[in-house]
């Protein structure tokens, strides 16, 4: 909604005075391959049907070459389907528009195995409504082949050709076309399913004495803020992955006593330890739990660095969609956990705890945070070809 507008045609008001509007859904799509691109110009406007002009022409070329037909390989639609005026960009209340008037149905109609999205507006429109943080532009989030878990299909981003074609860059023009040959690639892969983790939530952690010999696990905690040594601050929950279906979360007992099962799995040599961004998980438990971790063995926001050092790409939850589709488990919980600004600041986690089942969200979000952490390890040591030597 814009305001009180309704997302129709009618209300965005593009298709007065084009030749075309709302131009169809074009194309056999005999691979199940479905291409959104960002909106009509003149040519296409003219003709009635996507891709017809020089871009279209270079689209159309670049795909062969990869061993795809554009139109009888590929369903193509617009994120907005209506040619905008002097082929501006469209708006974001037009891209709403198109999404609920054509969009959306698109993709339910035609169930593709593969998403190919063209350009930043076409991201938009298509990741926007479910990703709760600014998504940025399509060169932070081209190259990856993302399971998307809602829509059950591989989605690939990759530059608009009307950018490559601006730019005339032999590099460009290599690195869309690697990024089409993964979309080819990905259409004949099998589609893979992410199970939900088993999560077990502990009073009393002595159950965590039964994992004395796992070869690692990934941990995580929920903490008052962000600096460990500020006074006042302490350590809410935490949880631990004991591998990639197991996880354990609970409040953090308040005596030595009661978390010892715990801190002896932290100092336990014989476990490797993993986790996104350790110094975090190292500084508190040092700060507040009095123990030093032993056998660090995986950071896996230092690794996803290593893998792609492009800005805005090694956070968690980021990674946790480009690797295994699951767009949002967070943003019901992460205001809470926003500090007031300064650097000894607290955040709201207290609030959280107050509210309604305030508790079980806070551990299901910290058990999630360690699956999804010790998924992300153990994809990325396969990755980079690690092996464990220990000293």
């Amino acid at each position: 909604m814009k305001g009180k507008e309704p997302l129709s045609c009618i209300s965005c008001g593009l298709r007065e005075g084009v030749t075309s509007p709302k131009i169809a859904p074009y194309g056999a799509g005999r691979k199940g391959i479905l291409i959104i691109g960002e909106a009509p110009g003149a040519v296409e406007d003219k003709k009635g049907l996507p891709w017809q002009g020089r871009t279209g022409r270079m689209l159309e070329n670049t795909l062969s070459k990869v061993g795809i037909d554009l139109f009888m390989d590929c369903v193509s639609v617009n994120a907005v389907n209506c040619r905008p005026p002097i082929n501006r960009a469209p708006k974001p209340f037009e891209i709403d528009c198109c999404r609920a008037v054509m969009v959306a149905d698109t993709i339910e109609e035609f169930k593709p195995k593969v998403i190919i999205l063209l350009g930043t507006i076409s991201l938009q429109s298509f990741l926007a409504p479910r990703w709760p943080t600014d998504l940025g532009g399509i060169s932070k989030w081209r190259g990856f082949v993302i399971p998307d878990q809602d829509c059950k299909c591989f989605v690939v981003p990759t530059y608009h050709p009307s950018f490559i074609s601006r730019i005339d860059s032999r590099e460009a023009d290599t690195v869309w076309r690697q990024d089409l040959a993964k979309a080819a690639e990905a259409a004949e892969t099998p589609f893979p399913q992410f199970s939900q983790p088993n999560i077990r939530y502990l009073q009393d952690l002595s159950i965590l004495d039964q994992y004395k010999e796992v070869p690692e696990i990934a941990f995580d905690y929920e903490t008052t803020g962000l600096k460990s040594h500020a006074p006042g601050h302490r350590i809410i929950c935490a949880s631990v992955a004991i591998n990639e279906s197991l996880v354990y979360a609970f409040m953090m007992p308040p005596t030595k006593a009661e978390r010892r099962p715990f801190t002896n799995l932290l100092i336990n040599n014989s476990v490797g330890k993993m986790a996104h961004n350790m110094k975090f998980e190292d500084a508190w438990t040092n700060n507040r739990l009095r123990v030093q971790i032993q056998n660090w063995q995986w950071d896996s926001m230092l690794a996803a660095h290593v893998i792609d050092n492009r800005a805005g790409v090694t956070g968690l939850k980021f990674q946790t969609y480009v690797n295994f589709g699951v767009v949002d488990y967070a943003s019901g919980i992460t205001p809470y956990l926003r500090s007031d600004g300064s650097g000894n600041g607290f955040n709201k986690i207290y609030k959280l705890l107050d509210e309604e089942n305030g508790v079980e969200r806070l551990l299901k979000y910290c058990a999630l945070d360690s699956h999804y952490e010790y998924l992300l390890a153990k994809k990325q040591m396969k990755e980079l070809d690690y092996q464990y030597l220990p000293f």
